[in-house]
């Protein structure tokens, strides 16, 4: 029962965090205006902190790096769709379970976020973001925080499927 309410969770949990990240992904690869201003802002922060060539640099390619690692936690976090349909098409399965993938995922999904926290806390950014004389509400805060306990939660939980796959292998 335990395992079966983890999956269910987790795959929740996939599905919001790959919703945020690969929705975000359009505005982040193409310059949109909000993301302009957005990792502007916290360009010109980190210019005070870490000098101009770091926060300049965050500027303009800090979007595409961050969309890259959304991008790239997305597909780790399916991988295990991929891995069940080929064990299904092989005589072989694969040794690497779904829980430690979305433990490791989870983690991911969750280090990314934190950052995204920080600078909305620690930058001119704040919690809600206003651009043009419009706020967002604090939406892009709301769901960083979201992903950052639930990918938490998520790595947790996995992690203890992992340890009793572990045993599981150790006893047989």
């Amino acid at each position: 029962m335990k395992k079966h309410v983890i999956y269910i969770f987790s795959w929740l949990t996939v599905l919001w965090i790959a919703k945020v990240f690969l929705f975000s992904l359009p505005y982040k690869f193409s310059g949109h205006p909000d993301t302009q201003h957005i990792f502007g802002t916290i360009g010109q922060w980190m210019q005070g902190v870490f000098g101009a060539s770091v926060g300049e640099w965050f500027s303009s390619y800090g979007a595409i790096a961050v969309g890259l690692a959304e991008l790239s936690v997305s597909l780790l976090l399916f991988l295990p769709v991929i891995l069940f349909i080929n064990n299904k098409l092989s005589t072989h399965e694969s040794k690497i379970s779904q829980s430690l993938i979305h433990s490791l995922g989870g983690l991911a999904a969750s280090g990314i976020m934190a950052g995204a926290v920080f600078f909305h806390l620690a930058t001119p950014l704040g919690i809600e973001v206003l651009h043009q004389g419009k706020s967002d509400g604090g939406s892009l805060f709301y769901a960083a925080v979201s992903i950052l306990v639930l990918g938490l939660i998520m790595a947790i939980a996995n992690f203890s499927l992992v340890q009793e796959e572990q045993l599981a292998r150790s006893n047989a």
